[in-house]
């Protein structure tokens, strides 16, 4: 379980192992990670499999890969890590999982001084999982949807935001990955649930 506030940015160092294996420059938190621990990259919970002078490497399925923008990294990329939450830390963001809902395109980044506006394409199937000041991580960063409308739904990025993440780099027409808000998906799928077995009694 992760929180939604990046501790560090990664660099992609690249895959090995036909593919099976990603590299990771992970920086300072490498030190807090050991193999067979989990780290948030870019919001996508990995299982460590070696750690070796501030180098991690992950094995990725290739179910991790469809479902992910890294069939789409470049070797420097910057990548956002965040290691568990452990129940003695504060809750800074909000609840994320580390499983991406789907891969959004952006639209386009308005400046909004002091920071900016981000839009993000949004699929159909995920509309009733984003409201208007809920919460959302947009590359495994806890953020509020500031706005969210049939197609697509915006955030606001702050300066301490654009400085600390890969959001900064961000440009219109890169994926990035999407996590609704958990609490919520929890909600509508019992809400569901609950009107089909009640409708067929």
């Amino acid at each position: 379980m992760f929180t939604g506030i990046i501790q560090a940015k990664g660099v992609f160092r690249g895959f090995a192992e036909d593919g099976r294996e990603m590299r990771v420059e992970a920086g300072g938190v490498a030190g807090n990670v050991v193999p067979g621990g989990s780290l948030a990259v870019d919001g996508v919970c990995l299982t460590v499999v070696r750690r070796d002078e501030g180098r991690l490497a992950f094995n990725v399925l290739k179910e991790t890969l469809q479902r992910t923008r890294f069939r789409n990294l470049r070797v420097g990329d910057i990548l956002n890590l965040e290691c568990p939450l452990a129940l003695s830390d504060p809750l800074g963001g909000h609840l994320v999982s580390g499983h991406v809902d789907f891969t959004g395109k952006v639209k386009h980044i308005v400046p909004r001084p002091p920071g900016f506006r981000l839009s993000v394409t949004l699929p159909a199937d995920f509309r009733p999982f984003i409201i208007a000041q809920g919460s959302v991580a947009v590359n495994g960063v806890s953020l509020t949807a500031a706005a969210v409308g049939r197609t697509s739904f915006e955030v606001e990025l702050i300066p301490e935001t654009v400085e600390r993440t890969n959001l900064r780099g961000v440009r219109p027409g890169d994926l990035i990955h999407v996590e609704c808000d958990m609490i919520g998906k929890y909600v509508y799928n019992f809400l569901n649930i609950s009107r089909r077995t009640g409708s067929s009694r």
